[in-house]
């Protein structure tokens, strides 16, 4: 991972889990806000962040878009009927709403998390991108691995979504504050790990492969034209003989 891009993934970590993590506790702790207002003024900086991504990009991409009304929806809930509890439950209602999406997608043969793999495995470079849209189109082991990074990724945020709404009625909420981004995160790390080894990996390899046999021919060709002069020359001198 580049430094660009390292630094784009620290800034939405912190925006997404230690904005929200860190406000809650201090309106609560330092303002006296109950723990409904703290949760709510607390979930306005991802909503807003994934607000504005929807608008910036200027086209209907499902997975934003279903992230904000979500969030949208039940904080609207939480707030009107001042359950904390339940607006705690509104951070797995987002993430089993993702997860039955994604696992939705993959029945229909669509992947949702292709938008998000594909910019990562092409890196902007003409061949690669080549590579992608041939394998995808020629390749049932590339469509495979595709299909496997959406699916556990669905599967992931599915899990974190059943053990968050155990936790909330199970802890405080104060502890269910912090104790839900830590799901949260051991959550996402086995995802990367098992959809790296699952999907992204393999996909990897088979667009190097891919790439690397596209530029065989070349160099192929650049051999044969070095060995040229070597056959005229002994052409050349059999005739003078």
């Amino acid at each position: 991972m580049t430094k660009p891009r390292k630094s784009r993934a620290f800034v939405s970590l912190l925006l997404d889990v230690g904005v929200p993590l860190g406000s809650y506790y201090l309106l609560k702790g330092g303002f006296g806000m109950s723990a409904v207002a703290a949760l709510g003024w607390s979930s306005v900086v991802p909503v807003v962040r994934t607000g504005w991504g929807v608008w910036r990009q200027r086209e209907v991409n499902a997975l934003p878009l279903l992230i904000l009304l979500a969030n949208l929806v039940g904080l609207l809930l939480g707030v009107g009927t001042g359950d904390a509890r339940l607006m705690l439950v509104k951070d797995s209602a987002v993430g089993s709403l993702v997860g039955f999406a994604l696992l939705g997608s993959v029945v229909a043969g669509r992947p949702m998390m292709t938008a998000t793999l594909k910019p990562w495995l092409v890196k902007g470079d003409g061949g690669r991108e080549a590579a992608w849209a041939r394998l995808r189109a020629e390749s049932p082991a590339f469509r495979r691995a595709e299909l496997r990074f959406s699916a556990v990724w669905g599967a992931a945020f599915v899990a974190e979504c059943a053990l968050r709404v155990v936790g909330v009625y199970t802890f405080p909420v104060d502890t269910m504050v912090w104790l839900g981004t830590v799901v949260m995160i051991v959550t996402m790390v086995c995802a990367f790990a098992v959809s790296g080894a699952l999907g992204a990996g393999p996909m990897v390899h088979m667009i190097g492969a891919a790439v690397a046999s596209d530029r065989a021919p070349e160099s192929g060709t650049v051999v044969v034209v070095a060995q040229e002069p070597e056959k005229n020359s002994s052409l050349a001198g059999s005739t003078h003989r």
